[in-house]
């Protein structure tokens, strides 16, 4: 996988022939758009620790969280295009193509894919407060206290906001959403009990148990 990835890197770049077979021949920025801990980052340090393995160079993860995903999607959309500095995106970005019109980057025309990376199901965790056992008992809870509940994601328009957002929608519940610029700032505030619910990928939850 880490040759396959090189080499559509390689393409990608617009690389001769001559430089890809010597690629990289330099350190190799990988930014991550979120906060450290959360889901991409933890997946990013994995990816350069493999790459900088493999290939005999440093791959060295930058993560700069901000305005979910934006504010590191647009320095990687400004860096010169050959291949070293790499993006490690998320369905965040297909969101914020229509719940934010007006981005400094246009998605389709500054970033060329790759591979995928990963693929994570989905935790929901509640704070020891809340006077419920199960699913059935926190939807009670919740219908009985509209508004009272606050639920924590790692920013506006990332899975864990979009997964909140449908589920108040089919539970019919009114729980407030509180973004946060990472996933450890989410399990912070909840870990607290700053707020009352978290969605997030369930590789990263165990990994932070």
């Amino acid at each position: 996988m880490l040759r396959i990835f090189v080499a559509a890197l390689c393409a990608l770049a617009g690389l001769p022939s001559a430089q890809a077979q010597s690629y990289p021949a330099r350190s190799v920025k990988i930014v991550v758009p979120f906060g450290t801990g959360g889901p991409a980052d933890i997946y990013g340090r994995f990816l350069a620790a493999k790459l900088t393995d493999s290939l005999g160079h440093p791959f060295v993860v930058e993560d700069r969280p901000g305005a979910g995903s934006i504010v590191g999607s647009d320095a990687v959309a400004k860096s010169a295009p050959d291949g070293y500095t790499l993006l490690v995106m998320s369905n965040t970005h297909t969101v914020n193509e229509t719940l934010v019109p007006k981005k400094p980057f246009e998605l389709m025309r500054d970033f060329a894919p790759i591979t995928g990376i990963n693929y994570s199901d989905l935790m929901m965790v509640i704070h020891p407060s809340v006077p419920a056992q199960n699913l059935k008992e926190f939807i009670a809870y919740a219908k009985a206290n509209p508004g009272k509940l606050n639920y924590a994601s790692s920013g506006t328009g990332t899975p864990y906001h979009m997964a909140g957002e449908l589920f108040k929608s089919m539970a019919g519940v009114d729980i407030v959403h509180v973004p946060h610029k990472g996933s450890d700032q989410a399990r912070t505030a909840i870990l607290g009990g700053q707020v009352q619910m978290m969605i997030d990928a369930i590789t990263t939850m165990n990994a932070n148990a």
